[in-house]
C-alpha cells in the first residue's frame, strides 16, 4: 500500500497550526515520504505541526523514527508536533515504546488544533 499526504492550515486558540493527513502504510518504503514533507514544512516556517494518523494502516519502527525527527526539528523553532490517532492498534505501538510521554497524542483534529497546553 501506498502512502498519501495532504496539508492544509486550520486556526485555533493555540494560534495557527498546519495539518498533516496521512493515508495507508507508514513503513521503511513510504516513510522517506512523510519526512520529506516535514523537513519542507519546517523549512517553510511551519513549527506547529498536527499530523492526523486516523487513515493510517500499518505504523512501524522507521515511521516512528520520523515521526520524532519531525518533533526534534519543530522543537528546535519553539514549534509543537501534535498526533491524532484513535486506532487502538496504532496507539498500542506509542504505549509500547514510551512514546505517549513524547507526543501529545488527540483523538480528534479539532481536539489538537483547540490544545493549548
Amino acid at each position: 500500500m501506498d502512502l498519501s499526504l495532504s496539508t492544509r492550515n486550520v486556526s485555533g486558540p493555540g494560534g495557527d497550526r498546519t495539518v498533516v493527513e496521512v493515508g495507508g502504510e507508514i513503513d521503511v518504503y513510504t516513510a522517506p515520504k512523510l519526512r520529506e514533507q516535514l523537513v519542507e514544512l519546517v523549512n517553510d516556517g511551519s513549527y506547529h505541526l498536527v499530523v492526523d494518523m486516523e487513515g493510517v494502516d500499518f505504523l512501524d519502527s522507521t515511521g516512528l523514527g520520523v515521526l520524532v525527527g519531525g518533533l526534534k526539528r519543530v522543537r528546535a523553532h519553539e514549534g509543537s508536533l501534535r498526533l491524532v490517532c484513535n486506532q487502538e492498534h496504532i496507539l498500542k505501538i506509542f504505549r509500547i515504546t514510551g512514546l505517549t510521554k513524547v507526543f501529545p497524542i488527540h483523538g480528534s483534529v479539532d481536539e489538537a488544533v483547540n490544545a493549548t497546553d
